[in-house]
């Protein structure tokens, strides 16, 4: 194996794929990056068992093979070189030299055969998505994605391909104590299915096409391919694919209101300002804001915390319906807010026993409801 590439295209597909590798005690070559060179294309690829992700970069190639290097190692190591051609040889002793204008290296490497494969997933009729749509859904659902495996089939997004609507899919996600749901149109292939897709791998994708946002502006469609079993994500040069959550994900359009009796208009910087203020004084620990619409005073905010005092705050709104009020978890009202991308939020209530719904104003395909918390 014997090549050279551009520095700057090399680091590149490091930054991706190297930042899966972890230290690994029981197989040792999961720390390292495969290097295969067929075609003047060099092919990176990593693996943790769960997601594998492979990266094409563009090189010359004298001599055709594969190797595998310490991902870590070398992706620090070309960060740090200059913006030149860099050589890289496989030598003797399993040892790759890694040369560039003055500097020589050598990395000590585990011979490819013992890297494992990663899986193939035939590719047709893939689901179409903008990679700007699904950026910002990602990062509008992940947040109240279940950390805990306790429940694994919340652990990961719920994702809905054309089963709500054809030319959509619904992603959605949740702890159980809230819950967020984005819809995003896809295109090129019409058939149904539900997969859930685990954080960790979505994590990962957003992380990805960041990095591609980067280096090339014009990349902005990406397609998604389904197995049984199996999720894969081509983005440009790069694949990932990751195993699905097995099981069912609950039924969680119950829980969402079909109708309220209040309805408020409020500005979501103005709003978000005044809860941080309030919630200065709720109780530690359960972090308990309470809501009250007042059609004649709007949206009050209170906390009450026995040890150090108590806050109310009063937030003019456009208001809808009748008196109601609701006490819910400050830190998720906030989180929720925060993953808005609108100036005005629309808040509706049907009582203090069922799930506060907060919604954009301008438009429909994104809502956040948070449990109530009883009193």
């Amino acid at each position: 194996m014997k090549l050279t590439c551009l520095q700057e295209n090399l680091n590149a597909g490091l930054q991706i794929t190297g930042h899966l590798v972890n230290k690994n005690i029981n197989l040792p070559i999961l720390n390292n990056v495969l290097m295969e060179v067929t075609n003047e294309r060099l092919k990176l690829s990593s693996t943790n068992l769960e997601i594998g992700i492979t990266c094409s970069v563009r090189c010359k190639s004298e001599t055709e093979g594969s190797f595998t290097v310490e991902g870590k190692l070398l992706s620090e190591y070309i960060n740090l070189l200059p913006n030149d051609q860099v050589n890289l040889e496989l030598g003797k002793n399993d040892f790759v030299n890694v040369s560039c204008k003055s500097s020589q290296t050598k990395i000590k490497g585990i011979d490819a055969t013992d890297f494992p494969v990663i899986p193939h997933l035939e590719k047709k009729e893939p689901y179409k998505i903008s990679i700007t749509e699904f950026k910002k859904a990602i990062s509008q659902i992940v947040f109240s994605v279940a950390v805990s495996e306790s429940r694994p089939e919340i652990s990961g997004v719920f994702m809905s391909f054309n089963k709500a609507e054809k030319g959509t899919v619904v992603m959605v996600g949740t702890d159980s104590y809230r819950l967020a749901e984005k819809k995003v149109k896809i295109s090129e292939n019409e058939t149904e299915s539900e997969v859930i897709v685990p954080l960790k791998t979505l994590q990962e994708v957003l992380r990805i096409l960041n990095n591609l946002k980067d280096q090339d502006n014009s990349v902005d469609s990406m397609d998604i391919h389904l197995s049984d079993n199996q999720i894969l994500f081509c983005m440009d040069s790069v694949e990932l694919i990751s195993r699905l959550v097995e099981g069912g994900y609950p039924d969680y359009t119950q829980i969402i209101p079909k109708e309220s009796k209040t309805t408020v208009i409020a500005s979501r910087s103005e709003l978000q300002k005044q809860i941080k203020r309030v919630a200065l004084f709720s109780k530690a620990g359960i972090f308990d804001i309470n809501m009250i619409f007042d059609p004649a005073k709007g949206l009050i905010l209170k906390a009450t915390n026995s040890q150090i005092g108590e806050s109310t705050s009063e937030l003019d709104v456009e208001f809808t319906g009748d008196n109601n009020e609701t006490v819910l978890n400050y830190r998720y009202l906030l989180e929720g807010l925060n993953n808005l991308d609108c100036e005005d939020v629309k808040i509706s209530l049907v009582d203090g026993n069922v799930p506060c719904l907060i919604q954009p104003k301008e438009y429909s395909d994104y809502l956040y409801i948070v449990m109530p918390i009883k009193q």
